[in-house]
């Protein structure tokens, strides 16, 4: 969510090489841990018909660590960044499973499952966020600020704009199963699987 505390998400993907480099290299261009790497555990919902993802919407349950969060986010702008409503709310693992029935009561149900485990990094005086995420299909440096903190950010990294991924991690995961001949169930790491 962008920092200045509205209800707009703008943000890229980088795919990187893997993530000790990653560390390395944000730690050389001045970035620092600000939320230690942890596993989040992503499902989306939607109802039967696929409302929500047929309008570009998503609706989210995260469970990471100790705490959850629900959020909204909305159909993405055309553009080179993505940028989307988002409306989030935090809830401890308690609160979660009662959200979840909830969301099962009024007919949503689990229609794709993911993980990462994310690290975020910042500096002092920067007004963006940089997101080491380390998924079941790659790594990726996800930059969320404003367009041009953004576009600054990634130059200074060394990024031109023909590397920015705006695809959500369904769709990059959807499009590495058809790019490997295999059959798409949900993007989590292999302990994972059988949960």
């Amino acid at each position: 969510m962008d920092k200045a505390g509205s209800n707009r998400e703008v943000e890229i993907k980088l795919a990187v090489p893997d993530a000790k480099w990653a560390r390395r290299f944000l730690a050389r261009h001045g970035f620092r841990v600000v939320r230690r790497r942890l596993l989040q555990d992503d499902v989306v919902f939607d109802d039967a018909q696929g409302t929500l993802a047929g309008a570009g919407a998503l609706l989210r349950l995260r469970r990471s660590g100790r705490k959850a969060a629900l959020t909204y986010k909305g159909p993405a702008a055309p553009g080179r960044h993505k940028a989307r409503e988002e409306l989030e709310t935090a809830l401890d693992l308690a609160q979660a499973d009662g959200i979840e029935k909830i969301l099962r009561r009024l007919g949503y149900r689990p229609a794709f499952r993911y993980q990462k485990y994310r690290t975020e990094f910042a500096r002092p005086a920067d007004r963006g966020l940089v997101a080491l995420d380390e998924t079941p299909i790659g790594v990726f440096l996800e930059l969320e600020g404003s367009p041009g903190w953004i576009d600054r950010t990634a130059r200074e990294l060394g990024f031109a704009t023909d590397r920015y991924i705006t695809a959500t991690y369904a769709e990059l995961y959807y499009a590495e199963c058809r790019r490997r001949g295999r059959r798409p169930g949900d993007m989590v790491f292999p302990a994972s699987r059988k949960h």
